[in-house]
């Protein structure tokens, strides 16, 4: 079984430059400390980038998230917006790429004077690592459906861990993704605490229902930037979107279904739970927003 993170292995990243603190290593010399807060308790925020044609499609969008999430969990920058996406820039300049670029930026609280989850503890400034690497998701992954299956990890409550918080502490959707990958699946499909639809466990879900697109409400899954693309331009294009709360007696009858994230963009489903969903392969209004998806980041470009 294939995810949506699938890709083409390309030689070309054997040599890439990758971005800590601002200083530049080769990749087998990239390396942080055992003291870094992330490795110790995976306390930190991320994101992906794609770029396209030189340029990264919605960093605004993706920069004001990172930060939001560094305020949530009280880690001073040391670097400003400006300073961080000059450094992003950078990075592609001195690798020379251009497009067809898939970048993880991350960032951890920083260094520990000994490996404890006190905040207090920590001894430098955040620890910033930027890795570009040439990666595009399969072709296959926008055309054929993938297979979903519906784990019993849910989302859970903000209070417990805020489900909007793009952190580096991701065990429950890595427990998600086991038990889908056991299952024989691509991906995992989660629920929230009340049953109802959520999110998948590194995508966001949709259903088709005649001409209407349907969401989760949003309430416990991540804001993506993908997600929120979509549902504007559903809007921009007269097509019905509703976020809502919906269970999984109407996903099996839903006549599409598809997922979005940063990497894949829009990718159809064809099954969930052994439930073919419409005929099991790409329907018409996937393809549709496939196509309004590709062109809004050509305008991006």
């Amino acid at each position: 079984m294939k995810g949506t993170h699938d890709y083409q292995d390309d030689p070309r990243n054997a040599s890439i430059l990758i971005d800590i603190n601002g200083e530049l290593f080769p990749r087998n010399e990239a390396k942080v400390s055992v003291f870094d807060s992330g490795f110790i308790l995976g306390d930190g925020v991320w994101e992906g980038l794609r770029v396209y044609k030189g340029k990264i499609a919605f960093l605004v969008q993706h920069i004001n998230r990172l930060y939001e999430g560094a305020k949530a969990i009280d880690m001073d920058m040391d670097v400003d917006k400006q300073q961080l996406i000059e450094r992003i820039h950078k990075v592609l300049r001195e690798n020379n790429m251009e497009d067809g670029v898939h970048i993880r930026l991350m960032v951890s609280r920083g260094i520990k004077a000994t490996p404890y989850q006190d905040p207090r503890v920590t001894i430098s400034p955040p620890t910033i690592v930027i890795i570009p690497e040439y990666k595009t998701a399969l072709p296959d992954t926008l055309i054929r459906g993938m297979h979903l299956f519906t784990t019993h990890v849910r989302r859970g409550y903000p209070d417990v861990q805020d489900p909007k918080l793009n952190s580096h502490s991701k065990l429950n959707c890595i427990t998600a993704c086991i038990q889908a990958a056991k299952a024989g699946a691509d991906e995992a499909l989660m629920l929230d605490p009340h049953g109802f639809i959520a999110t998948c466990n590194s995508t966001h879900f949709f259903i088709v229902r005649g001409d209407e697109v349907w969401t989760s409400t949003g309430d416990f899954c991540l804001g993506g930037i993908t997600r929120g693309n979509i549902i504007r331009l559903c809007k921009m294009n007269d097509i019905p979107v509703f976020e809502k709360n919906f269970s999984l007696t109407d996903v099996y009858s839903a006549d599409e279904s598809f997922v979005t994230g940063t990497f894949a963009g829009v990718a159809p489903v064809g099954s969930i739970d052994g439930r073919i969903i419409g005929d099991g392969e790409r329907g018409p209004m996937v393809e549709k927003l496939q196509q309004l998806y590709l062109k809004l980041v050509a305008d991006e470009a």
